[in-house]
């Protein structure tokens, strides 16, 4: 054989085999349950799914379980420095340790949230923690009418130990100290902005213990920009009995919590326009934020030797937008500290002032 005709015949075999490799990733495998992945592996994973939605998130609701599935990952993922030292980022470690971690100040609260998936982690019983965490968050975010289907590896070795405390930013700290410690887990300005989009679908329940579930903004069941137009809006009380705790700042609307870190945030020249830049643009929110939790759950992880299963999660129903100005608010009561753009047009919702009831719990 002559090596033209040699080189011909290594070239028909590739391309076969890169049809084959096509139909293959184009059809993929059927499981017993009667979906389709594109690897046998995450077959296993569907059945696990219908189980978290059925025992953890209330039949596919976007409760107080999927919010706070996504505030464990992110609590559990920031244990981690690209120096070391600072744990091992997303493995699990604050539910295989939670006697530990949620002794830390900065996980106040985030017990309820372990005990809620303690038991559902149990019964599943093959996945190790970090998989279970992060499997948890991807899918409790989809229940969200406007969220992105996040991406989901599977193969995380168990937790060998406890994050260190001071790893999870808090509300009181400065802008500088927030982003020196994203900055030291591996992310930028950018990449921090992006990961608060997740603010839209929280609440908080330990900055005012006597008012548990107070919502960051007036659409707490979607994921949309609301949140970070509302921190904007200027500040004139404080939800509950009107007084201030630490960690947070005047609110613009009856029975909403503004924490003083996103509102610092969103006035810091070095972060204005990135926060000012999210407000009705739900495309580059949902985008960024599916990037920057793309990183924050495989940090401290060998992604090389997990599986990609991203395909296995589900998709969210659509935002309905555009987003608009809470009831009797309009540009007139806009905190802008960005000027390099204009600040976008938006409707106001008609009716009185709105009073926000607390999310429930499960």
């Amino acid at each position: 054989m002559t090596f033209t005709r040699l080189l011909v015949t290594v070239g028909a075999a590739l391309a076969t085999s890169q049809l084959v490799s096509a139909a293959v990733a184009t059809h993929g495998v059927k499981c017993p349950t009667g979906q389709t992945t594109a690897n046998k592996a995450c077959c296993a994973l569907f059945p696990i799914i219908e189980t978290l939605q059925t025992k953890l998130f209330d039949n596919a609701e976007c409760g107080e379980e999927a919010h706070s599935a996504l505030r464990l990952s992110f609590h559990d993922a920031i244990g981690f420095s690209i120096h070391g030292g600072k744990g091992g980022g997303a493995d699990g470690s604050i539910l295989a340790f939670n006697k530990t971690e949620t002794a830390f100040h900065a996980n106040s609260g985030i017990d309820d949230i372990i005990d809620a998936q303690w038991p559902v982690f149990q019964e599943v019983g093959t996945l190790s923690a970090g998989d279970f965490v992060h499997l948890a968050a991807a899918v409790g975010i989809t229940n969200c009418p406007g969220a992105p289907s996040l991406e989901f590896f599977l193969g995380r070795p168990p937790p060998r130990a406890a994050a260190p405390d001071l790893t999870v930013p808090e509300p009181t700290d400065s802008v500088t100290a927030i982003l020196t410690r994203f900055a030291d887990a591996g992310f930028n300005p950018n990449e921090v902005i992006a990961l608060l989009s997740s603010h839209t679908i929280a609440a908080a329940d330990e900055v005012d213990p006597s008012i548990p579930g107070t919502p960051f903004d007036s659409t707490v069941g979607t994921f949309d920009s609301q949140v970070f137009l509302e921190v904007l809006l200027k500040g004139t009380l404080f939800p509950g009995k009107n007084e201030s705790h630490p960690g947070e700042v005047l609110s613009p609307i009856e029975g909403e919590m503004r924490l003083q870190s996103d509102f610092a945030l969103s006035q810091d020249p070095r972060t204005a326009c990135l926060w000012q830049d999210m407000i009705n643009n739900q495309n580059r929110m949902v985008t960024q934020f599916k990037a920057a939790m793309a990183k924050l759950q495989v940090l401290g992880q060998n992604k090389a030797k997990l599986i990609d299963c991203s395909d296995v999660i589900p998709q969210a129903a659509p935002f309905k937008g555009p987003i608009k100005y809470p009831a009797t608010f309009s540009k007139a009561q806009v905190q802008q500290a960005c000027h390099a753009s204009p600040f976008p047009k938006l409707a106001t919702v008609a009716g009185p002032a709105p009073t926000l009831p607390p999310v429930p719990p499960s």
